[in-house]
């Protein structure tokens, strides 16, 4: 397994992706990306957008990297999905308070995991959503992996010009920490490190730092998340008694990942930790039954978790919310 598993990021590292499978990714047109989704949510609004489009190599090893490849491939072909190749999400979430405007990660921008054309389209689909990137208040960081935080400068100058930023305190401290940099160079961990201080530590005077329990602004309230990195966030969001939970990389693939929340996953820092930390979202999200935005869930990236046996199961949004 860590043979293969070198041997994958070698592969990507020249790809400039952190997937298996990138050399041959099926890459889009940019102008192939899906119109934003938008619905309500109470009185706010909210918007998922795709930053990126491409199909790869997986999901295993992403998720059951400590299992046997043939029990994902029997896992997928039991849900009528191709046993080795599949099409994750990078969709940040945008909310309008009617106060503020939020958005959640912003992509993979140009230094992410997908290259562009196929990947880095936030900023230009911003448009589509009948918004601009002048008109984000606030930008909220599940955490900081490159494919959330890729997005937040554009040529050297922050994408978002007038906008303040809530990063995860543990979180900020574990990335800021010079040890990030010792990780193997074509691994996950040291290009993320490069790019949080080449695209986040140049903002930290406008960045509030919070903790589990904090309020970012009413009705958007930070969970704790632990275990894909060390400070990972969920956020709570709620209007008028409609509940939704963006919770960021909880999962990996909407049927393998909550079908099978105790296999672990490629990308998880601390696996035991965020196998513990799937179950206890994906129960929550069952028992209250709350809507959510999946990051790598396939877009628009809106659903619901329900119990399945040992494991869970991902119903995406349909009409559920339409009046």
């Amino acid at each position: 397994m860590r043979d293969l598993t070198r041997r994958h990021l070698s592969a990507l590292a020249a790809a400039s992706l952190i997937f298996p499978g990138a050399a041959r990714a099926t890459i889009p047109s940019a102008d192939a990306s899906p119109c934003p989704k938008r619905i309500r949510l109470g009185a706010f609004t909210v918007t998922t957008l795709s930053d990126a489009d491409v199909t790869i190599d997986g999901p295993w090893p992403i998720v059951g990297e400590d299992r046997d490849r043939s029990e994902m491939g029997a896992l997928m072909r039991e849900n009528r999905l191709p046993p080795d190749r599949f099409r994750p999400g990078f969709t940040p979430t945008i909310v309008q308070t009617g106060r503020e405007t939020v958005l959640f990660d912003t992509g993979n921008g140009e230094v992410g995991f997908v290259p562009r054309p196929a990947g880095g389209r936030l900023g230009g689909l911003l448009g589509r959503a009948g918004l601009s990137p002048e008109r984000i208040d606030l930008v909220v960081l599940s955490h900081c992996h490159t494919d959330h935080i890729g997005g937040l400068l554009e040529g050297g100058t922050p994408l978002f010009p007038n906008a303040r930023y809530v990063v995860g305190a543990r979180e900020f401290d574990f990335w800021k920490d010079e040890a990030r940099l010792a990780a193997p160079p074509d691994g996950n961990e040291y290009k993320s490190a490069r790019v949080f201080r080449s695209h986040l530590l140049p903002l930290a005077e406008r960045i509030r730092f919070v903790n589990p329990g904090d309020t970012v602004v009413p009705g958007i309230d930070a969970l704790a998340a632990f275990g894909h990195t060390p400070g990972h966030l969920a956020f709570h969001v709620e209007s008028e008694g409609q509940r939704m939970l963006v919770w960021g990389d909880c999962a990996h693939h909407e049927v393998a990942s909550l079908a099978r929340p105790d296999w672990h996953a490629l990308f998880d820092m601390e696996k035991a930790q965020g196998a513990a930390t799937r179950r206890a979202i994906y129960d929550m999200a069952a028992t209250e039954r709350v809507l959510i935005a999946g990051y790598h869930t396939s877009f628009p990236s809106l659903g619901y978790v329900t119990r399945d046996g040992l494991g869970y199961r991902w119903i995406p949004l349909t009409y559920q919310l339409d009046r």
